[in-house]
């Protein structure tokens, strides 16, 4: 219950609500008595934050990922806290987890604490009745997707267009005479299908080795990521590049192809400090989280200013070459 469904209930205007609220003496006795009245019916909370704004707003965005010990996670939260905090913006996190449950409850925990909006980094839900609930929330609530996509009224998404990126990486490497590609990914969510899709596009277009045993689902493990590639090449499975949805895959794939003394270009994405730090240093698919993140903040401000804003921005991703793209 809101302040919203306390205005409808009582068939008055927010702003009258809101003066009850903050014991303001230009509404009626009649008037603040039927108000306390369904208040107390609805066990209503008031927002002990609010500023007497009209909209009982805490300045509050409630931001939903996964898991925040993951570094795309990290990075991104940490982004968009320090564009609301220059807006003097508060944020509460909500972190679902992997596991395959229902996850409703994340986005009632955030909707429970007055939130104005809610900004989701990636695909955090993924089961269809999340989704429905996360549609029924949209309703209220506006949503800010960084880098997923669900179509629906007050959802709105910022989107890198990793698809052509990867599709135009497979490009690249068949530029150098690459012909049969090894694509190594952990997650179908909306990313991770892109990428997917964009790695079939292009061994399409370019003519290339569309052998299925170079299409891999693995954990997100090192561990995983080498067994997997050294396996392959001990069963004598035939690739000269490997492109990873993931700079931690790619990590794990160029130290299984030096071990079994292979070389070959190895790409990872979202040009990660993991890239950096390997060696040699990866080439990496750039999602552009700083400017997703960025442009996620900039749409919010403008929705809170009741302007107009498009459902979906699309941003093109860039590949960073380094030393891992010359090895062949």
């Amino acid at each position: 219950m809101t302040i919203y469904d306390i205005a409808k209930k009582c068939d008055v205007s927010i702003a009258t609500v809101s003066r009850v609220l903050n014991g303001s003496d230009k509404v009626s006795a009649k008037t603040k008595e039927k108000i306390l009245a369904v208040m107390k019916e609805q066990n209503y909370q008031p927002n002990p934050f609010a500023r007497g704004l009209g909209l009982n707003s805490m300045k509050m965005i409630g931001v939903l990922c996964e898991d925040v010990s993951d570094s795309f996670y990290a990075k991104a939260i940490s982004l968009i806290e320090s564009h609301l905090r220059k807006l003097d913006w508060n944020v509460i996190l909500s972190c679902t987890g992997r596991e395959h449950e229902p996850k409703a409850k994340y986005l009632q925990f955030l909707i429970e604490k007055h939130v104005d909006a809610i900004i989701t980094i990636g695909t955090p839900f993924n089961q269809a009745k999340d989704i429905t609930y996360l549609k029924c929330v949209a309703n209220k609530n506006p949503i800010i997707m960084v880098n997923s996509y669900i179509k629906h009224d007050n959802i709105y998404s910022v989107i890198c267009n990793e698809e052509a990126g990867i599709e135009d990486i497979v490009g690249k490497l068949a530029a150098k005479g690459c012909q049969s590609i090894l694509y190594l990914y952990d997650s179908l969510t909306y990313s991770g299908k892109q990428k997917l899709a964009g790695y079939k596009k292009g061994l399409v277009k370019y003519n290339l080795d569309a052998n299925p045993l170079l299409q891999n689902k693995i954990n997100r493990s090192l561990d995983d990521v080498e067994k997997i590639v050294k396996t392959l090449i001990d069963e004598e499975i035939y690739f000269d590049a490997i492109i990873t949805s993931e700079d931690l895959l790619a990590v794990g794939a160029q130290r299984a192809v030096r071990q079994m003394e292979r070389h070959m270009p190895i790409v990872g994405c979202n040009n990660s400090i993991l890239s950096q730090c390997a060696t040699p240093m990866l080439t990496s698919l750039d999602n552009q989280l700083g400017t997703l993140c960025k442009e996620a903040v900039n749409l919010l401000t403008k929705l809170m200013n009741n302007e107009e804003v498009p459902s979906k921005i699309i941003f093109p991703a860039k590949l960073i070459q380094k030393e891992s793209f010359v090895y062949l």
